[in-house]
């Protein structure tokens, strides 16, 4: 009896703080609990968090439902009496100046199964050290957490104030929420499958089926033909996984318990249905029906390979995707866009870039040693063998890098690029099947360096290596799932000044991908020449949203910066000062603006670019532009 009054009273109290609107203090977890919302950024997915509003006037703290009441304006206007327009709140309750604000607002973030509490306030907050430190004091002193909370330094400035040693409060950076998520949305949404375990090593001999949920010890270099996916290893947001993922639509989940949990031990080999959502995902056994897949007709991609000579992408060529493939098209339209804006907002595109057209690709497979294996390939006897079409795939790769290349080719090359002032030049993938509006192709071909000049790392060499990417595994199969014709894939290649001396690189995603109709570009960095799309495993990159709040104010006082993390390689440390990223920010908008004149599909859609920091100046280049496909 005195257990059912102590569960009676225990649910009373839980149902009355949920009805409350706010309290003075938080006296234990349950209260918290009641109180609790999502964060307003989506950056950690493990993440729960209540809102709080300190009133200086009236000196009174405000904990409030964050559930029901979502921005701390509704809280102060609906609340507290204030009467003022959002941007007036905004521009003095986030500025350096005490006397200027009403209010401190802050968040006061758990991180979901610890013992870690982070007091954070917003990136765009300009509140000085004694405020912050006094706002600290006063949640410590109203709240049940002591010890454990600590402050969080989610932007440039507070991290500099840190390594100064000018806090005499305890403060964090991003890796000590960061070690402790054990899930991450990837791509979100549900679907039904047959829930199957593999080991990675074992997709190299055995192919999923197309009806199963697959939970994988790592991060697949090809993504197999399956109803979802879940890896027990966290993703760097902007990797080949995630792009891929996004472009199948269908649901990625990293989940490091992954074969621990013993719900989903459970559950293998039985049908289930998946959910993935920001912050949460469910998996439950199930009998609904499995969607088949519709075969849709052969997707027939077009080749031009009346071009015979190489092509200097100083201009733009008229229609170029058709010869020479989106990338090197792409290049052509950078290399435009950074004329135009040398003295307004000046960014570097790579030197001496030139493509080689899909005429000698075209040329250099028809050889009798290599055709007969394709058309083998595509009659495809053993369609569901995979052990048979990885072995033929191979033996089509071999025979295009034993041929002899074109020679006319090479000495053109060569009397190009003679009195160029760098002797290493990437040769990268151009493909009529890549940065297609519905098709990104993102990882799946290859890129080498060639040496102008030298006997072991040849132009030869680098340009049948590429070429070869084609008919790779993850290509292959990719094209296939998306009914591309493979009679019809032609390889063009673009050819640019190779980097050995990158300080850093990184792709932007020109939108705030982690808070949906708010300001921003999105951006992975790493240091060197580290992958930022497929790291080692272990590694952590650098990724932060920029933003102006508004679009009129672009003055250096009115950028912002939030981290989600640093990278392990760099001390954890900033990777770019914050000129670097102000010239980022408005490089990278400035490209997405201008390629609206040369995509007619993509107009005002978010673009995907790669960069690099480079040399003793840190110039910045920008390698490569693309649409993104969300």
């Amino acid at each position: 009896m005195k257990k059912l009054v102590h569960c009676l009273i225990f649910l009373l109290t839980i149902t009355s703080l949920s009805a409350q609107r706010y309290s003075a203090t938080l006296q234990n977890y349950e209260a918290y609990k009641a109180f609790k919302g999502k964060p307003l950024s989506d950056k950690f997915s493990n993440i729960e968090s209540v809102k709080i509003v300190y009133d200086l006037k009236n000196k009174k703290m405000y904990y409030f439902n964050s559930a029901l009441i979502e921005h701390h304006y509704d809280f102060v206007t609906n609340y507290l009496g204030y009467d003022k327009e959002v941007e007036i709140f905004n521009r003095d309750n986030y500025s350096a100046t005490e006397k200027d604000r009403d209010y401190l607002l802050g968040n006061l973030n758990h991180v979901k199964g610890t013992e870690k509490w982070v007091f954070e306030l917003a990136a765009s907050d300009r509140m000085q050290i004694p405020l912050i430190e006094n706002f600290y004091n006063l949640v410590l002193k109203s709240s049940f957490i002591g010890p454990n909370l600590k402050f969080y330094l989610n932007n440039p400035e507070k991290m500099e104030w840190f390594q100064q040693n000018k806090f005499k409060i305890p403060c964090v950076k991003s890796d000590y929420i960061f070690n402790d998520i054990t899930y991450q949305e990837v791509v979100s949404g549900s679907n039904i499958g047959i829930l199957k375990q593999y080991k990675i090593k074992d997709l190299e001999n055995v192919k999923p089926n197309a009806d199963e949920i697959i939970i994988l010890d790592g991060t697949p270099d090809i993504l197999p033909d399956v109803k979802g996916i879940i890896v027990n290893e966290l993703q760097t947001p902007l990797s080949h996984l995630v792009l891929l993922g996004k472009n199948r639509k269908i649901p990625i989940m990293a989940y490091t318990k992954a074969f621990k949990d013993n719900n989903i031990k459970r559950l293998v080999s039985k049908k289930v249905e998946l959910k993935i959502e920001i912050d949460t995902f469910y998996i439950k056994e199930t009998t609904k029906k499995i969607n088949e897949k519709t075969v849709s007709k052969k997707k027939q991609l077009t080749i031009d390979t009346t071009i015979t000579d190489l092509v200097d992408l100083n201009s733009i060529p008229k229609k170029g995707v058709n010869f020479i493939g989106s990338k090197a098209q792409n290049m052509a339209y950078l290399i435009a866009i950074s004329k135009e804006n040398s003295k307004d907002i000046p960014f570097k595109t790579p030197e001496d870039a030139h493509a080689i057209p899909f005429h000698f690709y075209t040329q250099h497979i028809q050889k009798k040693s290599i055709s007969p294996l394709i058309q083998e390939l595509l009659a495809n006897p053993n369609k569901d063998s995979i052990g048979w079409t990885n072995r033929q795939l191979k033996k089509i790769r071999d025979a295009i890098k034993k041929e002899s290349i074109d020679t006319e080719l090479i000495a053109k090359l060569n009397e190009t690029f003679k009195n160029a002032k760098f002797k290493n030049f990437r040769f990268r993938s151009s493909t009529n099947a890549e940065d297609l509006d519905d098709f990104n192709g993102a990882g799946l071909y290859d890129s080498k360096t060639g040496i102008l000049g030298d006997s072991v790392k040849t132009f030869e060499k680098a340009i049948k290596q590429v070429w070869a990417s084609v008919w790779n595994e993850g290509s292959y199969n990719e094209r296939e799932l998306f009914g591309i014709d493979q009679q019809s894939i032609a390889m063009g290649v673009l050819v640019h000044r190779s980097f050995p001396d990158e300080i850093a690189n990184g792709v932007v995603i020109t939108q705030n991908i982690f808070r949906k109709n708010f300001p921003g570009i999105t951006v992975n960095i790493q240091k060197g020449e580290n992958s930022v799309v497929k790291p080692e495993k272990g590694e952590i990159c650098e990724q932060f949203t920029a933003y102006y709040l508004t679009p009129e104010k672009t003055t250096d006082e009115d950028f912002n910066v939030d981290y989600t993390s640093n990278s392990n390689l760099n001390h954890n440390e900033p990777l770019l000062n914050r000129k670097e990223m102000i010239r980022l920010n408005l490089v990278s908008q400035k490209i997405q603006t201008q390629m609206d004149r040369y995509w007619k599909k993509n107009r005002l859609n978010p673009v995907d670019i790669e960069f690099k920091i480079v040399g003793e100046n840190r110039d910045l280049y920008i390698k490569q532009v693309r649409p993104f496909n969300e």
